[in-house]
């Protein structure tokens, strides 16, 4: 169970991950070595599951962002498509979803021909009967963070 304290820890390495730990137990209340223990059980219990730098896309020349409903063919091979799309790189989140399609992805890549290459591999999975492509004109918001809920015991 993750009390107040934790929560708090949380929040603070969500906004910062790299945060130093003085500064996070000056945020929390605890000393350093009091935050060192609860991060690494944290960590240990998979709450925290991992610290990664987000890169910007456009600096590494991936400028198409789109979202991708696909509708998968009677009988398919579900878990081929599911192991597909999980090896492909372009694709940053798949998602099994509720409605008129069976699954929702995110895609980023660097052009339009890449884009059309994208789909082409999943079209020759021979699993998906349709697919729906919308470009991402811009973002309002994008957030890596959780709500972690405030002042909880």
């Amino acid at each position: 169970m993750l009390d107040a304290i934790d929560y708090a820890l949380i929040a603070h390495l969500q906004r910062d991950g790299r945060i130093g730990v003085v500064e996070l137990g000056q945020a929390v209340g605890l000393s350093t070595s009091a935050v060192n223990e609860r991060v690494r059980k944290l960590q240990a219990r998979g709450v925290i599951r991992a610290t990664v730098a987000l890169a910007d896309p456009l600096a590494l020349g991936l400028g198409i962002a789109a979202l991708i409903t696909v509708t998968l063919a009677p009988g398919g091979d579900e878990a081929g498509f599911v192991a597909h799309v999980g090896g492909d790189d372009a694709v940053l989140e798949c998602h099994h979803v509720t409605g008129a399609a069976n699954y929702l992805l995110k895609v980023r890549v660097a052009d339009v021909a890449a884009l059309e290459a994208l789909l082409t591999r999943l079209k020759r999975t021979g699993t998906v009967a349709r697919s729906e492509t919308q470009l991402i004109l811009s973002t309002v918001k994008e957030t890596t963070a959780l709500p972690v809920p405030r002042g909880r015991p």
